[in-house]
């Protein structure tokens, strides 16, 4: 009798062993996991944001503006700017918890129609067009150590550009942590060249090197136009600061972390693009600024000589490591997009093996390498802030309107409701000031993609012919089965 006692007592203790790890197993509902914590969230934030720009762009603020102060005052201004923005983002976030950026708030707000156009707009223009052009910027600091005294082939550029999007889609495929290891990897070795030329322009002031600075106001060109256009260089270097709201389902503890990580990571951010803009100033006249090919290669060369092999090097680690947080964020806006129906079904699906948003990611790399076959795909910086702006803007007053209209929700954050007014009466003077100042078709032209989005929105989602879903059901399988990816649970309210 004791004998049998005692196997029936194992044979229930194997039992509750064996639910207890079938339990354990089916922990991981199929949905996108919280994995990411506070240091990979400023991550995100620090490396997406410095990325090609700030070795771009302030060549292009000096040239619109026309003197070392006024350049100065643009760049601090877009940080207080973009902190703001982010505050009114971190509100957002933490009041819907879902990922896609723009994209849930905007549906929360207005409805499906204006979410839809800017999933539209995102996923085949703003979003490829930047993850492409950084990749580009990668190409070209990666190639010219092997080409010294020449520019690089533009067949070169193109490919090694094409390749950088292969490898950073597939890395972010593959794994949700390696991706954040990769960013936090990449942050690190950006921030080594960003405190190399802060610390070298630093000690240079401290030698007495100040006549840049004099008369810093004089040859300024103040006037709406100008300013405008320079805050559209200057935020195109900021761009990013809302990337943390497009993984917030995969954050852990997002009411914490989100606001936290922005907090830290948006004023880190401004405060060394100022001193870099000192330290460049402090190496280089304002002429010599604007006839510099690369402003930090230009520094390299006259403050780190014979090691400035290290600028190049780490400003491709600088613009590799944005890219691969552009991809890493933009991924789940194609990936929330197709739960919400707005895009094929499968971009929705999420890998069994590795619970990520791989149908997105894949998808949203082969645009961006579209994007790198045209010749002049620089033309599109110059429109990218017109576009975006437009939605950052809607947004944020999106934010406004469901202090109105959706009391009942919970707001772990709640930010003054002057911060968003602000917010969205700078946004509308940046989208129309560069059409008062220097009218072009392609503002129009690209007034009228976005809307374009209405014809695609009527037919496919409203009237939802079933044509469509006929031909794209068997691909849907078939990319099921290549990919090894399901349709994620639905979340537990």
């Amino acid at each position: 009798m004791g004998e049998e006692n005692m196997r029936k007592r194992n044979g229930e203790t194997n039992r509750e062993r064996d639910e207890q790890s079938i339990q354990s197993k089916e922990s991981k509902t199929m949905n996108l996991q919280k994995e990411v914590g506070l240091i990979s969230g400023i991550c995100v934030i620090v490396g997406t944001v410095i990325g090609s720009g700030i070795f771009i762009s302030p060549k292009s603020v000096l040239a619109n503006v026309g003197a070392v102060g006024p350049c100065l005052i643009i760049w601090a201004a877009c940080g207080i700017l973009s902190t703001l923005g982010a505050l009114c983002f971190a509100e957002l976030g933490t009041m819907i918890t879902k990922s896609g950026g723009e994209y849930p708030y905007l549906m929360e707000a207005f409805g499906p129609i204006p979410a839809y156009l800017f999933s539209w707009t995102s996923l085949l223009v703003i979003k490829p067009s930047s993850f492409a052009i950084i990749c580009l910027s990668f190409a070209e600091y990666a190639s010219a150590p092997f080409y010294s005294g020449c520019d690089p082939p533009v067949v070169v550029i193109k490919c090694l550009a094409a390749a950088a999007i292969v490898i950073i889609t597939t890395v972010n495929s593959l794994s949700v942590k390696l991706g954040s290891y990769v960013q936090n990897f990449f942050t690190a070795a950006k921030m080594i060249i960003v405190i190399i030329i802060i610390v070298s322009g630093i000690v240079l002031l401290a030698k007495g090197k100040t006549e840049n600075f004099k008369n810093s106001f004089n040859d300024a060109k103040i006037s709406a136009g100008s300013i405008s256009l320079a805050f559209y260089n200057g935020l195109w270097a900021y761009d990013g600061w809302n990337q943390l709201n497009y993984i917030t389902e995969e954050l852990k503890n997002p009411y914490r972390n989100l606001p936290l990580s922005i907090i830290i990571g948006i004023p880190l951010v401004s405060v060394c693009y100022v001193l870099i803009n000192i330290s460049y100033f402090t190496i280089m006249t304002s002429t010599e600024l604007l006839q510099s090919q690369a402003v930090a290669v230009t520094f390299g060369d006259r403050v780190l000589y014979p090691a400035s092999w290290i600028v190049p090097l780490f400003v491709a680690f600088s613009t590799i490591g944005a890219a691969n947080g552009t991809c890493f964020t933009a991924g789940r806006l194609v990936y929330v997009a197709g739960r919400e129906g707005h895009m094929l079904k499968v971009l929705s699906y999420i890998s069994v093996k590795r619970f990520t948003p791989a149908p997105a990611i894949i998808f949203y790399g082969a645009i961006a390498i579209i994007y790198i076959i045209p010749g002049d795909i620089n033309t599109l910086i110059n429109y990218f802030s017109f576009a975006v702006w437009i939605f950052y803007g809607l947004t944020v007053f999106a934010l406004i309107v469901m202090r109105f209209t959706r009391k009942e929700l919970k707001r772990p954050i709640k930010i003054p409701i002057v911060i968003p007014v602000l917010v969205t009466i700078v946004s509308i003077l940046l989208v129309l000031a560069p059409i008062i100042s220097e009218p072009e078709w392609a503002y129009l032209y690209c007034v009228l993609f976005i809307l374009g989005g209405l014809i695609f929105y009527v037919l496919f989602i409203h009237f939802k012919f079933n044509w469509a879903q006929k031909i794209s059901r068997p691909i849907t399988m078939y990319l099921q089965m290549l990919l090894e990816v399901v349709p994620p649970e639905k979340v537990p309210e």
